[in-house]
């Protein structure tokens, strides 16, 4: 069972990019993000955090590779998906439960970013080459 997700949080780790065999088709690619999801309450002398929780975030496309260079330890992100629920076992085989997030899209918001760099759309840079 899943149910719709939209969060704001700041990302806690590294990313961490997996590929996986497809056959003879192209692989699948996974983006893994730790994110820490706050729930900011204002107080008398600013906002205090209060039931914010950690959730991993899976992005699976195939630009996950190059995204995995984009996105950085302590960014904030705003991401929206499905919540699901992710049954294992750990180490001494007791039962656990983890709510993951299976990412539509992870947009990065402005705190902190210093400059953005924008690159050419790849259907423009293939017809300028076929043209020349």
């Amino acid at each position: 069972m899943s149910t719709h997700f939209y969060g704001e949080g700041n990302i806690g780790t590294a990313p961490e990019y997996r590929e996986f065999p497809n056959g003879n088709d192209e692989p699948r690619r996974l983006l893994r993000l730790n994110v820490y999801f706050d729930n900011p309450v204002p107080v008398k002398d600013g906002y205090e955090d209060r039931g914010g929780f950690w959730a991993p975030v899976e992005v699976w496309h195939r630009d996950a590779e190059r995204w995995s260079t984009l996105y950085q330890k302590g960014m904030r992100v705003q991401v929206s998906g499905r919540q699901e629920r992710d049954d294992w076992e750990d180490s001494e085989d007791n039962p656990r439960v983890t709510y993951k997030i299976n990412a539509r899209s992870v947009g990065i918001l402005p705190y902190r970013l210093e400059a953005i760099t924008l690159g050419v759309k790849s259907s423009a840079a293939d017809s300028d080459a076929a043209a020349t």
